[in-house]
């Protein structure tokens, strides 16, 4: 064994983890020939358990998302005029990036009013984050001008219930929402509504973000129709860790 089993031990756990190429970065600290023995045991352990590189992948990437949300939590968590749900004191905050062209978005609302009505310490942020066709960036528009007049939910809702997000769907789902629509028009035509979209879109990148549906909650990241049983569960490893 090497003269100083902590610092071995240490060794071999961050190279488990992280690789070979972890391990490496500690190999000036351990003496000659026990570095050389150490390297060898961990080679062998890594070759023989593959399956942990995908798993030190996985591991680091929630540790860097987590960074990156702790470092960007206010502007994450602090919504767009009225673009939230829920409890406004809650003590966990579940944030969703959302894209009004995409199908699991529209899926995964039902579990997002699933989360609402059973939790009610839980707060819901929409985040809007058009990525995937031409029409989600004026479909984003119409919505963060919705939130403005206080009806971001009953125009969030009736635009996913549309097919398209061509100009008469949004037009009707202005109208079920009951939109002033001369005022909707001049808050998207104002700076604050592309200002949002902006910062949304370079908060995403620090993420990593890649696709929509996209969760953020406590230090966790989720992307995809996870379902209410996955979100509640969030929820609960957020409130656990708070």
């Amino acid at each position: 064994m090497p003269r100083n089993p902590i610092l071995a031990f240490g060794a071999l756990l961050l190279a488990a983890l992280l690789g070979a190429a972890a391990f490496a970065l500690l190999q000036p600290l351990l003496p000659g020939s026990d570095r050389a023995r150490t390297e060898a045991i961990v080679r062998d352990y890594v070759l023989s358990h593959p399956e942990i590189l995908p798993e030190a992948m996985q591991k680091l990437q929630e540790r860097e998302v987590g960074k990156a949300v702790a470092a960007n939590r206010s502007g994450i968590e602090t919504p767009f005029a009225g673009a939230w749900a829920g409890n406004p004191q809650g003590d966990v905050t579940l944030v969703a990036y959302m894209d009004y062209a995409c199908g699991y978005c529209r899926a995964s609302l039902p579990a997002i009013e699933k989360l609402l009505a059973d939790d009610p310490k839980v707060r819901v942020v929409y985040r809007e984050l058009p990525i995937l066709s031409p029409g989600s960036r004026t479909a984003a528009e119409w919505a963060l001008a919705a939130a403005e007049q206080g009806k971001f939910r009953p125009f969030h809702a009736a635009l996913y219930a549309e097919q398209d997000l061509g100009e008469d769907a949004i037009a009707r789902a202005a109208a079920k929402a009951g939109l002033d629509v001369a005022r909707a028009r001049a808050a998207i035509a104002s700076p604050a509504i592309a200002q949002e979209i902006a910062r949304n879109l370079q908060q995403a990148g620090q993420l990593g973000v890649t696709g929509t549906p996209t969760w953020v909650v406590g230090d966790q990241m989720l992307s995809g129709a996870v379902g209410y049983e996955g979100l509640s569960a969030a929820v609960a490893k957020a409130r656990a860790a708070a």
